[in-house]
């Protein structure tokens, strides 16, 4: 059973007295700010007056915004480290309180902007070089300019921002906090709780009663709340629908794609080459079928390593000195900065008891990167450090190299550097074991990194893709059509020689990415750009390193098709998804060939 979080060592927790050293000097920020936001209002009508009065309101904008973001990021990593805490979720509500006043506060400026053209923003640039700080916004305004609406709409809209993130926020206490799953029996017989945090250790075991019961008690559970989740995702639909018709775009997916400079034709082609290349999965399965001596291999048993012998159990301090030789290929500039996220304590790593489900990065720009996970010293776990860390590093060289409005980048690119560290950490360890058993563990490891990344983020998006489109057509999405539309996308991605459990159908209900608007695509884009880029750095391709961490150093500052070229990767050619299968089919021989030596 899990602890409380008052029962874990400080050495463990994040420190978010960086954030703010008492909660008094949070409160004494917060009023500070919810005065300022009422400055707003004296720019409203006078934007464009000259080219000094535009300097000045984005200059208060940016300043007012980084403090509004520590509020937000010093409440929201106090609410997630435990989602029973009322004081938490109480400062939460208070500031997210405070970023609606704020949304709606501002939300005359880009309409007002949007009444001249940019032939004045263009002048003014001249008049004032100070604003050159700004031009990439002030031309991300203008890009959007045929796609904003009146004023008056635009405040509407803002108004019911909170209105549009309930089914998110009802989904994330349903799921982190309500939602009990009860217990299974372990390995040796004995009650075991279930839940989201062991889940994923149950379905690693190599007791196949123990994986088979874990995946039927957890999915069975969702599926006995299956009208609530069909109702909150039904809704999140509907919102994303209705905000991109209000708006004038051809669909949801549309206005996803076109605020983050993306080509739909990136994501379809995803999905195409994706559904091309099930001939290698099948394969696969096959092997492991045979591998795992079953009699015939059924989804639970997909997760489980094909040998036992890898058992290692990592303390923290021994995954940050795996993880310090690991990505070494990377160069010491990089292990330096890496290690300010372990000794200035940037990481959460209490798997307590109403700690958010799953890991995070997010950031701070005055502050640094913070991450969250629940550490439980397997290998899966020491993978997602790696993985998150991707994330704070490219962060915290966004933060180094580029001003405040120019420093997050876009989600397209966000799970690049993640990926790439995943990848490094994988390839070290295989290439360091001398224990053949050992290795295949990790080959088989890899695959599954694949297979969860490529094919199987791919099967969200196109569930995405599916349930957007049906609403949109005025096709009304009950818990039935949900299930059977993932139930048979399950047997189309995952193709022959694997048994699709019926009670698969359900699984789509503990997926919150499905709450976050056309997210989950760029998983498995980012993972085929990240191949390229740990392969080339591995086989010492010429300034591989360099131009990878250029490329972490750009923020916003180039669109993300752009951004990536700068990091050796074309997203523009389908070409680069082929590829990645032309890796995991060199896993799947590698794999094959070992086991039968």
């Amino acid at each position: 059973m899990a602890k409380p979080r008052k029962d874990f060592s400080a050495d463990l927790k994040w420190n978010k007295k960086d954030l703010y050293s008492s909660i008094d000097d949070f409160n004494e920020a917060y009023n500070k700010l919810a005065k300022e936001v009422l400055n707003y209002s004296k720019y409203q009508g006078h934007i464009l007056d000259n080219a000094k009065t535009l300097l000045e309101l984005l200059q208060f904008d940016t300043a007012y915004n980084r403090n509004l973001e520590q509020l937000f990021i010093y409440a929201h990593i106090g609410s997630d480290e435990d989602t029973t805490n009322t004081f938490f979720q109480e400062i939460f509500g208070k500031v997210y309180k405070l970023y609606e006043e704020t949304t709606e506060a501002t939300s005359y400026i880009v309409p007002e902007i949007l009444k001249s053209d940019y032939h004045t923003i263009e002048k003014y640039l001249e008049e004032a070089p100070e604003l050159k700080n700004y031009e990439r916004s002030l031309k991300d305004i203008f890009k959007m300019k045929k796609y904003t609406l009146s004023e008056p709409e635009e405040k509407i809209i803002s108004s019911m921002v909170s209105a549009f993130k309930t089914p998110d926020d009802v989904y994330s206490l349903l799921t982190d906090a309500d939602l009990k799953f009860g217990s299974i029996k372990n390995e040796a017989g004995k009650s075991e709780e279930l839940n989201e945090k062991t889940y994923r250790k149950f379905m690693e075991s190599n007791n196949r009663r123990v994986r088979k019961s874990a995946f039927t008690k957890l999915l069975n559970t969702y599926g006995n709340f299956k009208n609530t989740y069909a109702s909150l995702l039904m809704n999140e639909v509907k919102n994303n629908n209705k905000i991109a018709s209000i708006r004038g775009y051809k669909s949801a997916l549309s206005a996803s794609l076109y605020a983050n400079d993306i080509p739909e034709e990136i994501y379809t082609n995803l999905i195409a080459t994706v559904k091309k290349n099930i001939t290698p999965l099948s394969k696969y399965w096959k092997f492991k079928e045979q591998a795992l001596g079953v009699p015939k291999l059924h989804i639970y048993d997909t997760y489980t390593g094909i040998t036992n012998t890898t058992n290692h159990n990592y303390s923290v301090k021994e995954a940050q000195e795996l993880l310090n030789k690991a990505l070494k290929p990377l160069g010491d500039t990089y292990l330096n900065d890496l290690n300010k996220a372990f000794t200035e304590k940037w990481i959460d790593y209490c798997p307590n008891d109403g700690k958010r489900n799953g890991a995070y990065c997010t950031a701070c720009y005055n502050i640094h990167p913070y991450v969250l996970l629940s550490f439980d010293g397997t290998l899966n776990n020491v993978s997602t450090l790696a993985h998150e860390l991707g994330h704070a590093m490219h962060y915290y060289y966004a933060i180094k190299n580029q001003n405040y409005q120019d420093y997050s980048y876009s989600i397209f690119v966000a799970e690049v550097a993640s990926q790439v560290n995943q990848i490094l950490l994988s390839k070290y360890l295989i290439k360091n074991t001398s224990d053949k058993e050992e290795k295949k563990y990790l080959i088989d490891d890899l695959i599954g990194d694949f297979k969860a990344t490529i094919y199987r983020q791919t099967m969200f998006a196109e569930f995405e893709k599916i349930i957007h489109e049906k609403d949109a057509s005025g096709e009304i999405l009950t818990h039935e059509s949900l299930c059977n539309i993932y139930y048979n996308l399950n047997k189309e991605y995952y193709g022959k020689n694997i048994v699709i459990d019926d009670v698969i159908k359900y699984e789509w209900e503990r997926i919150p990415h499905f709450y976050m608007n056309f997210y989950v695509y760029q998983y498995a884009t980012a993972y085929a750009a990240a191949i390229k880029i740990a392969m080339d750095i591995l086989n010492n391709k010429e300034s591989a390193v360099t131009n990878y961490l250029e490329f972490l150093k750009l923020g916003c500052t180039k669109t993300p098709i752009e951004s990536l070229k700068i990091a050796g990767v074309d997203m523009s050619k389908s070409s680069t998804i082929e590829e990645a299968f032309n890796y995991f089919n060199d896993l799947v021989e590698e794999l094959t060939n070992l086991y039968q030596e």
